[in-house]
């Protein structure tokens, strides 16, 4: 392998995939098996999450399934401890698992503001909290690479509890970043802007055929992403390649932010 090659490479590390039974995360959790990572593949719906990773270990990957609600701190913390069982160490924590919802902002109600912070905030760090003292205490650092979303940069109609959520999730990156670089242990973000797949909660507004063609017409390179376009950004924060990489957001937009 050349020398530059080997910079991506994740052979030998083990790495977390959270929400990795269906679009951007069972895209990221095959990109890092591809490059050489054993994977755990988790979400909340055990025939998705099995079927993940039946996929994966079919094709000769070393792969740990395990189903899991990011909201309950016992199933983080469980499921941190069976990938450390069954791989030895936790080198790469991808925390991918959200939900979108379109909502005016007057029209938000208490529990729905709620349960977005709660899912894609405040679980968030708490899978980012339990990944990171795993690795402070195996003393060889490691990464931590969020799923946040470019409506943290930039205002989205009807999106603003999504759009607090994920700015909180950038900004919590970049204190993770300056606490744990210490230790050795790099926090970044990649934000997906409008991709062929879409959250839970958030497929009547993919549908729309007039909400596409406002999105194509906002989008520099024409298009939305696929889901395999966010596996470069998260293999390179994932890897050696990135080793004094910290603290920073990466847009994988199309060049929707440049508008």
């Amino acid at each position: 392998m050349h020398p530059t090659a080997r910079l991506f490479d994740l052979t030998g590390k083990s790495v977390i995939v959270t929400g990795s039974g269906r679009g951007i995360g069972r895209a990221l959790a095959r990109g890092m098996a591809e490059a050489g990572a054993r994977v755990t593949v988790c979400g909340r719906s055990a025939d998705i999450v099995k079927e993940a990773g039946d996929e994966l270990r079919a094709e000769g990957h070393e792969i740990l399934d395990v189903v899991f609600d990011a909201q309950k701190r016992e199933d983080v913390e469980r499921l941190v401890a069976e990938t450390v069982a069954a791989f030895g160490a936790l080198d790469v924590m991808v925390i991918n698992h959200g939900i979108g919802r379109a909502a005016r902002a007057e029209e938000i109600t208490p529990q729905q503001w709620n349960e977005m912070i709660a899912i894609n905030l405040t679980s968030a760090f708490s899978c980012a909290q339990v990944a990171g003292r795993q690795m402070i205490a195996q003393g060889s650092g490691g990464a931590i690479v969020f799923t946040s979303s470019t409506s943290s940069m930039v205002v989205f109609e009807q999106l603003t509890s999504y759009g607090a959520a994920k700015a909180g999730l950038d900004h919590t990156a970049r204190h993770l970043a300056v606490e744990w670089g210490p230790h050795n242990i790099r926090v970044n973000v990649v934000a997906p802007g409008y991709m062929t797949s879409h959250m839970r909660g958030s497929g009547e507004r993919y549908e729309d055929p007039d909400h596409l063609r406002g999105v194509l017409a906002a989008t520099p390179m024409g298009r939305k992403g696929n889901p395999e376009e966010m596996v470069g950004p998260a293999v390179f924060l994932a890897s050696d390649a990135a080793s004094y990489v910290t603290g920073h957001v990466i847009p994988v937009d199309g060049g929707w932010c440049l508008q």
